[in-house]
């Protein structure tokens, strides 16, 4: 029988977290479901969408092959640190398991992306993925402590780290099939990873996320975040993704970064409040929502030699994540109707990370029971 690898243990535990752990936390907050107290607060719910399943995206998505019982111990202690956080009592002692997961990924994916890098360039992906697992780390810190001030500045690190490594790792995956698909329809591609506006986006989203650690440089978060959205939109309609003939699975990908550029931007222009929070909310459900359903799926679907451009499953899910992300921001600018739109929201989300679930288990399962 076949060794699983990493994308295939911690894809799927990132989507039955996302489609149950995220959903509940968000009716918790609201009253309609009772729940672990850890999970009816906001910073909960940012806590468990940012350290619980971005990082186990991350991991599935980064870590090199290793042997099945380093991989087993790896992912007990990502399930572990879920367990601390929802049961635990509070304190550091519920934070360890998680500053203990992120240490440990970073110790097996920085280095070996550092040697690999070839280009300067190119050491910005072990860099945005250690200053990403140091921030996380220092999320749990701040949320386990007895009075957790200055969380949400933190998280708001978090989220530019996440958003600066969704606009690296966008260009590597998105451009190249683009480019791949318009040369095989006789068009010749005009822009590929597009290096300067890469570095100019990399740089103006270091400025953005050492400001957004001190509350008096807000005014340059807020100017860094509208000009790398700006940016991102530029690069992205260089692309020109419109011209892919019969691959609805790059305009999702497309979709995601669009989701992106508009969410930064949206970000930068948003006062501290709740429109900064409908902001955020447009990076981490449209944007990360909804590269990341693409991401898992098309690894997956590519190492089982399946074609993604016939799976419908990838355009229903992306559009039931931008239904979360519009009903979300609703909700902000609607908070009479607050309560029905969050709970709408919360469904579309969760639906998406089923029909996720779904399709990676019926992969997983279908490559296990192959040859090797």
């Amino acid at each position: 029988m076949r060794r699983l690898t990493s994308h295939e243990v911690f894809f799927p535990a990132a989507s039955l977290h996302g489609a149950i752990v995220l959903p509940w936390s968000v009716l918790a907050i609201i009253g309609v479901v009772h729940g672990p107290a850890a999970l009816g607060t906001p910073m909960g719910h940012a806590h468990e969408m940012l350290l619980g399943y971005a990082l186990a995206v991350v991991a599935g998505y980064q870590l090199p092959p290793m042997s099945g019982r380093r991989l087993a111990l790896l992912f007990m202690l990502w399930l572990g640190a879920r367990i601390a956080y929802v049961t635990g009592s509070g304190g550091l002692a519920s934070a360890l398991p998680d500053i203990a997961f992120a240490a440990v990924l970073a110790w097996h994916i920085v280095p070996r992306l550092y040697v690999a890098a070839k280009k300067l360039r190119n050491l910005a992906l072990p860099g945005l993925l250690a200053g990403l697992c140091v921030a996380a780390a220092a999320f749990d810190v701040t949320a386990n402590l007895e009075r957790p001030d200055g969380w949400l500045a933190i998280a708001t690190a978090v989220v530019l780290l996440l958003a600066a490594l969704m606009l690296f790792m966008g260009g590597r995956i998105i451009a190249p099939a683009a480019a791949g698909q318009l040369q095989r329809q006789g068009i010749l591609p005009t822009a590929r990873v597009q290096p300067r506006i890469e570095g100019a986006l990399l740089a103006l989203m270091a400025i953005a996320i050492a400001a957004a650690v001190v509350p008096a440089l807000d005014p340059l978060l807020r100017a860094g975040c509208v000009a790398a959205g700006a940016l991102a939109l530029v690069r992205l309609l260089r692309w020109r993704l419109w011209a892919c003939r019969g691959r609805p699975d790059l305009l999702c990908l497309g979709a995601g970064y669009a989701w992106l550029a508009i969410g930064l931007m949206a970000l930068g222009l948003a006062p501290p409040g709740a429109l900064r929070t409908a902001a955020i909310h447009l990076i981490t459900v449209g944007a990360m929502g909804t590269l990341t359903f693409n991401v898992m799926a098309n690894t997956v679907m590519t190492r089982a030699r399946r074609d993604r451009a016939t799976e419908p499953r990838l355009p229903w899910g992306t559009a039931l994540i931008a239904a979360a992300a519009v009903l979300r921001v609703a909700a902000v600018l609607a908070p009479d109707h607050a309560l029905p739109l969050l709970m709408a929201a919360a469904a579309c989300w969760s639906a998406a990370m089923l029909v996720l679930a779904a399709l990676l288990a019926g992969l997983v399962s279908r490559r296990r029971t192959s040859p090797a």
